[in-house]
């Protein structure tokens, strides 16, 4: 106790307000559950939320953000517009362009299982014509099998997005592997990894453009020769930097005579769009952390009130001893504090250690944002003032003859 107004030390004020805690443990460390669960909920959403961002940017930036899609929009007269054949030559031909893939979509070939699945359960499979350097130009690799080569290309061969396998329940290539693709059977000659900036790969079969001509009859004519084609999609890696410049020319150059009927994107504002969006719901689920918390408030009221009742005679005792109404406040405000203070941490590093665990699993980067444990603490603090508050200043303004009388 310090010689100036009668106030209490620190030291000896944690003192005195962890004896009146250890006194009643179970009590206590109920009550300081509401308050820890509280706070886990909401240092665990803003630490996944910000892992799960984290984790999106690291895979756009291992993706790069310069790949441009060109696809075939609509006609001014309506209907679908198609692309030249000529289209993803032309584009090779632009100064920033340093590669581009091209698919092009059959629209009339299903692909399935076998051959007795129902032909209206194809399962929203696609079936697309290639490129040969596709998996380059998208990063994406091959988890099983083999890419097609120029041999491969040319004979009823396919190849399956992660998805596609997956639907049609293909999990290992073997040399035997058949599905049921456009009318007849193709070998499948390997899977490939998840494909985030094309995700309309995932779901298809691809075979090359000369079997795509051969066997399904997906060609068109240029230069007054029959040639497969047209391509749906082309995709273009441009020179890092140059993403806009090469974006205002593709379309007056895949299609001169009417640039309108092209649509232009970058995949990766999709995936920069998603990471901004993966707080979106943050909100009501720090709105059930904050109820949480009001919860743990309102028990670590009760609790002190019911104390302040039950220590009346302790109470009685100390202030016929000498000791002043601000030690009576700061005791009982002290066991408030330290209380919600208890629960915050213990919350706190639940929610971290929940953060770590599930951002683990999933490969993320593991981030806990500073304003997301320190709010949590603080947060804690505050709401064991305003609880303790009340009960205690009801016990400073009791009566020493009252509380020893009523004891």
């Amino acid at each position: 106790m310090t010689g100036q107004g009668g106030r209490l030390s620190l030291q000896d004020g944690l003192r005195v307000a962890s004896i009146g805690l250890r006194a009643r443990p179970l009590r206590a460390a109920l009550s300081a559950l509401g308050i820890a669960i509280g706070t886990a909920a909401i240092v665990g959403i803003l630490g996944l939320s910000s892992s799960s961002q984290a984790g999106l940017l690291a895979q756009i930036d291992r993706l790069g953000t310069n790949l441009l899609t060109v696809e075939a929009g609509q006609r001014l007269t309506g209907g679908e517009a198609t692309l030249p054949l000529e289209a993803p030559a032309r584009i090779t031909h632009l100064a920033d362009v340093d590669l581009a893939a091209h698919t092009g979509l059959l629209k009339d070939a299903k692909v399935y299982r076998n051959r007795l699945i129902p032909e209206a359960e194809s399962g929203g499979l696609q079936v697309r014509a290639t490129s040969l350097n596709l998996p380059s130009v998208l990063t994406t690799g091959v988890a099983r099998g083999r890419w097609l080569n120029a041999g491969t290309a040319r004979v009823p061969v396919a190849v399956l997005g992660a998805t596609a396998a997956l639907r049609l329940g293909i999990d290992r290539v073997q040399p035997d592997q058949r599905i049921w693709l456009g009318g007849r059977w193709f070998n499948v000659a390997g899977v490939l990894e998840p494909s985030p900036l094309a995700p309309d790969i995932d779901s298809s079969a691809l075979i090359g453009y000369p079997a795509a001509q051969r066997y399904l009859g997906y060609a068109g004519v240029a230069r007054g020769e029959r040639q497969p084609g047209p391509p749906s999609t082309i995709y273009v890696r441009t020179a890092t930097g140059r993403e806009a410049a090469v974006q205002a020319l593709l379309a007056p150059t895949a299609n001169p005579d009417a640039p309108n009927e092209v649509t232009v994107s970058q995949p990766s504002d999709a995936l920069t769009a998603r990471a901004a969006a993966a707080g979106a719901f943050d909100s009501l689920f720090l709105g059930l952390g904050v109820v949480a918390l009001i919860v743990g408030a309102v028990g670590v009221a009760n609790i002190m009130v019911i104390s302040v009742l039950e220590r009346r005679s302790e109470i009685g005792l100390r202030r016929a001893l000498g000791a002043t109404k601000g030690q009576i406040r700061t005791q009982f405000l002290g066991e408030s504090i330290l209380l919600a203070v208890i629960g915050g941490v213990v919350g706190v590093l639940a929610g971290a250690a929940a953060t770590a665990a599930y951002a683990g699993a999933k490969g993320w980067a593991i981030v806990v944002p500073v304003e997301a444990w320190t709010g949590g603490i603080a947060s804690a603090v505050l709401i064991g003032a305003l609880a303790g508050l009340l009960p205690a200043v009801r016990a400073s303004r009791m009566p020493p003859t009252v509380a020893l009388r009523t004891a």
